[in-house]
C-alpha cells in the first residue's frame, strides 16, 4: 500500500517504514505525528483519489530527527551597478518514518474556532467617524486664496530635462556641464555633433570620447530603450 500525502506544504508518495525528508516540523523528535490531507491511496490494483482529499484517510508517522540541509549560496549582482552580494543558506529539515497508512476511519483534528471580539471593534472605529464631516465644511472657505499659486506651474514644464546619465560615458559632472551649456535633453544632444561636445566638456577630468553620444541620445528621445541596451552592451565606456 502507498500513499500521496501534503506534508508541510510539499507532495510525497509513502509507503510503511520509508524514511522521508520534509520542510521543518514542529513536533519534537521522538513523538508521533499524523497527516490528515491524503490525496491518493493504492493498494495493488484499488486506486482511491480524493477529492481533493480523501475523507478519514490518514497517515501517520514518527520524527526522527531535525536538522539542516546542504549549504546553497545564492549570489546576486547588478551589471554596471557595484552590486555583489553572496548568502549561504541551509534549508531546515525533519527527518520522519512512515508507521502506518488508513485508508478510512481516522478521526480528524479539531479545528480552533476563530474569535468573536474582532467585531467589536470595528464598531468602535465606525461611531467616530461622524466627527470628520465638521472639519470638511469650513474648508471651502480658504479654497479661493490657493487657486493663486497655479501661475508658477509653467516654470516647472520649462525646467524638465532628461537623466542624460543614462547615457553610456556620461557621468554626474558631465551631465551637469552638458545641461548648464544647454545640452539637457536627449533631443539637444542627439543634435550636437561630438566636436562640440568635447568643446562643451573639456574642462571635466578625465579622457571622454563622445563619439556614440548622439547617436545613444537618438534611441533614447525615441523611446528606443531596448535597440539602446543592445548598442551599450556592445560599448566599453561609451566608447566602440
Amino acid at each position: 500500500m502507498y500513499a500521496i500525502v501534503e506534508i508541510a506544504g510539499q507532495q510525497f508518495k509513502v509507503a510503511k517504514d520509508q524514511k522521508v525528508f520534509v520542510n521543518r516540523l514542529s513536533t519534537e523528535e521522538g513523538k508521533k505525528v499524523s497527516f490528515d490531507n491524503v490525496l491518493l491511496i493504492g493498494d495493488g490494483d484499488k486506486v482511491t483519489v480524493g477529492a481533493p482529499a480523501i475523507n478519514g484517510a490518514q497517515v501517520g508517522a514518527k520524527v526522527v530527527r531535525h536538522f539542516k540541509g546542504d549549504k546553497v549560496i545564492v549570489f546576486k549582482k547588478k551589471r554596471r551597478k557595484g552590486y555583489r552580494v553572496k548568502n549561504g543558506h541551509r534549508q531546515p529539515l525533519s527527518e520522519i518514518v512512515i508507521e502506518n497508512i488508513l485508508a478510512s476511519g481516522a478521526k480528524p483534528a479539531k479545528k480552533a474556532e476563530p474569535k468573536k471580539e474582532a467585531p467589536k471593534a470595528k464598531a468602535a472605529t465606525k461611531k467616530a467617524e461622524p466627527k470628520k464631516p465638521a472639519v470638511k465644511a469650513a474648508a471651502p472657505k480658504a479654497e479661493p486664496k490657493a487657486k493663486a499659486p497655479a501661475k508658477a506651474a509653467p516654470k516647472k514644464a520649462a525646467s524638465k530635462k532628461d537623466d542624460l546619465k543614462k547615457i553610456e560615458g556620461i557621468g554626474p559632472k558631465i551631465a551637469e556641464t552638458l545641461t548648464a551649456a544647454g545640452v539637457g535633453t536627449f533631443a539637444e544632444l542627439a543634435k550636437t555633433k561630438p566636436a562640440k561636445i568635447s568643446e562643451i566638456i573639456s574642462g571635466v577630468r578625465g579622457n571622454h570620447v563622445p563619439d556614440t553620444w548622439p547617436e545613444q541620445a537618438k534611441l533614447a528621445a525615441d523611446g528606443k530603450w531596448d535597440e539602446l541596451k543592445e548598442l551599450q552592451d556592445k560599448l566599453d565606456g561609451g566608447k566602440k
